[in-house]
């Protein structure tokens, strides 16, 4: 029996009242519903989760694009019934992530988030993970424009003639019929006009690897000027749709007058809280920062990631267009079966009775309800896309009997001060590879440990059946090839110290947190959300079966596996560019006709912003047919299949994370 939650387009004046803070609310106002989500990263289909009701752990699922459809049509619905103002907003990343994405690259994006509706997106920084030419070839194909005001792309060949990205877009409301303004300097009378600009990382050279030639500006600095054009232009009720993260919204909010609302991205956090269902409080929801003129305020949203759940706000600005009120709140989309296992096995459902307790415990709720799923959406996906990634799969290396959880940074998601557990196991079978045989013949060099990123990892590991595709198409997707790298200790502590540090602050992209196989160290926090110290760092220099940890020497160098994207010190993980600059033992690590072979770096150099490596010989081509780059996922793959047919978190921790109270 299906049991469905009615849908209800939320309003600030019933359910949402009190879910931000506001000002008393002036006379001449307009008001604007703006629905929005961001790093969607192609979770196409519904993300597998759990969530505590009345004491009892469900095992459901959450999102996916046909839930996302049916409850973007509920809220457009509402406004359209209301006569109310209404946007849909992106905040970027809507690339990578997925199987479905390594397969068809831009265009089942393009699809399916065409017939989203969306009114604008941020430009991510995944968005540039193919080349210029594949991202000009998706602007191009989907039906609502790209925002970024800080970057010139007229140099880059690619994208110089795209007209669908844009610094801006202008919308003139007349109750909820809204069309576009093209011409400034004529604003229609008698209209509430809206301008929607967009800010991308200003660092983007050294975040994302194929940025051509486009040009970064600096975000508060084009923010500003951006909203002064706007106020000479007449134009007060002005929007940011950004792909920056939510600490660094908050801190441009601070830096720049006039901007009303930020609708962010990147740090996939989900705001609100949601410790009613278990999980984490994400931190404010419509968080009002003030200008630095002390006249003005910005309202700051972000709505997760990977499509599990969707954000809605009502914005009422005034007639000079300062916010008088900014509320609302993210919802989580359910599905309406539930589990009392995580491998969702036949006789593990809940009983009718218990569904029942479960669907009255999320109408209760007003940050979850049960979604079904839009059905022209979910058969496109079926028929047309999924066929192919199911064979993509491959064979089966493992089996999980839970499920496996990543966080990027400990404490997040519920998880204690050691963080993720599939992080280790990744760097685990990175290590173990490094130094197989095989690779020890190429490299020449024994590794001591490896390092990883948080945010190069992008799924759980599921319970159930584990195949090669759940590695090499989801949980590790960017076809980096592994690179060994001889390195001080002393440059190793200075990246986790710097790395941690720079996670520390409320909403910051955790992306670049470090974890580690066969070293592990703790940090401690100081001052909250500010500042630590990094305790100790240790070497493993025992056996996983019997670990005898040595602390690190600042002038020893090690051999270090890293994938090459942090090794070129991308991601802030600048000590690492910093030590091979005059020189580098570097060797990276590719398949050249099925054969692994080693490319050896001469040196890292800085151009243009960006981080460019110099090699001994000829460069690894990714591109070509003949190489095959993704060995830092080919790694995994060998680990699990010949050391962990059962595959659990490991028995030991590599991080301790101890956050100041």
């Amino acid at each position: 029996m299906k049991f469905t939650k009615p849908l209800i387009a939320l309003s600030v004046a019933t359910a949402l009242a009190g879910c931000a803070q506001s000002t008393v609310e002036t006379g001449d106002s307009f008001t604007l519903t703006v629905a929005h989500i961001n790093d969607t990263h192609s979770n196409f289909d519904p993300v597998k989760s759990s969530f505590w009701a009345r004491n009892k752990l469900v095992y459901n699922e959450f999102g996916g694009f046909p839930r996302l459809q049916t409850m973007a049509d509920e809220y457009k619905k509402a406004a359209e019934d209301n006569d109310q103002s209404f946007l849909f907003l992106h905040g970027g990343d809507a690339w990578q992530g997925s199987a479905y994405f390594k397969l068809n690259e831009g265009a089942m994006n393009a699809e399916l988030l065409s017939r989203l509706g969306i009114d604008a997106m941020a430009l991510g920084n995944h968005e540039f993970d193919l080349n210029n030419a594949k991202l000009n070839q998706f602007i191009g194909d989907i039906n609502f424009p790209v925002l970024a005001a800080n970057i010139d792309a007229s140099q880059d060949a690619d994208l110089k003639d795209q007209t669908n990205l844009k610094p801006y877009v202008v919308y003139a409301f007349d109750g909820n019929q809204k069309t576009e303004v093209t011409d400034l300097d004529n604003l229609p009378a008698g209209k509430d006009i809206v301008a929607v600009f967009g800010i991308a990382l200003d660092d983007m050279p050294n975040i994302a690897p194929n940025t051509g030639d486009v040009i970064f500006h600096d975000m508060v600095e084009s923010s500003q000027a951006t909203v002064d054009m706007f106020h000479a232009k007449g134009i007060n009720n002005i929007i940011a749709v950004t792909h920056i993260g939510n600490a660094i919204d908050v801190d441009v909010a601070s830096q720049v007058n006039g901007i009303d609302l930020i609708v962010g991205g990147h740090s996939h956090t989900l705001l609100g809280d949601f410790t009613n269902l278990g999980h984490d409080n994400g931190g404010e929801y419509a968080q009002m920062v003030q200008n630095p003129d002390g006249q003005s305020q910005t309202c700051v949203v972000q709505a997760g990631e990977y499509a599990q759940a969707i954000g809605q706000l009502d914005v009422t600005f005034d007639a000079n267009g300062k916010v008088t009120n900014c509320a609302g709140l993210n919802v989580l989309l359910s599905n309406d079966e539930y589990f009392h296992s995580p491998l969702r096995e036949a006789g593990s459902e809940f009983s009718a009775d218990e569904t029942a307790n479960v669907v009255s415990f999320i109408e209760g709720e007003d940050n979850i309800t049960i979604t079904e799923e839009e059905a022209v959406m979910r058969q496109i996906i079926d028929t047309k896309y999924k066929p192919a990634v199911n064979e993509a799969y491959g064979k089966v290396i493992a089996q999980v009997p839970e499920e496996i959880n990543h966080e990027r940074r400990p404490g997040d998601g519920g998880t204690d001060a050691h963080g993720s557990d599939v992080a280790p196991i990744l760097a685990a079978g990175q290590y173990y590879w490094a130094n197989s045989p095989e690779v020890v013949a190429v490299t020449g060099m024994k590794v001591d440990f490896s390092l990883i990123g948080a945010g190069g990892i992008r799924t759980n590991i599921e319970a159930g059946e584990y195949r090669e595709g759940n590695i090499s198409l989801e949980l590790l997707p960017f076809s980096n090839f592994m690179s060994v790298v001889p390195v001080k200790g002393k440059d190793i502590k200075e990246l986790i110290d710097g790395t941690v540090s720079a996670t520390l602050p409320e909403g910051s992209h955790a992306g670049k947190f470090p974890y580690g196989g066969h070293i592990r160290y703790q940090y401690t926090e100081t001052t909250p959300y500010q500042s630590g110290k990094l305790d100790y760092v240790e070497v493993m220099t025992g056996t996983a079966e019997a670990p005898v940890w040595t602390p690190i020497e600042d002038n020893k160098t090690y051999n270090v596996a890293i994938n090459n994207y942090n090794a070129t010190g991308n991601d802030g993980w600048t000590p690492l560019f910093t030590a091979q600059q005059k020189s580098s033992g570097r060797v990276d690590l590719a398949y050249v006709d099925g054969k692994l072979t080693g490319f050896k770096v001469k040196n890292i150099v800085e151009a243009d912003g960006r981080f460019k490596v110099n090699y001994e010989g000829a460069a690894p081509d990714c591109k070509a047919d003949n190489f095959r780059c993704n060995t830092d996922a080919q790694a995994v793959i060998d680990y699990i299949a010949e050391n962990m047919p059962t595959l659990k978190p490991l028995d030991y921790n590599v991080v301790t994370f101890n956050r100041a109270n």
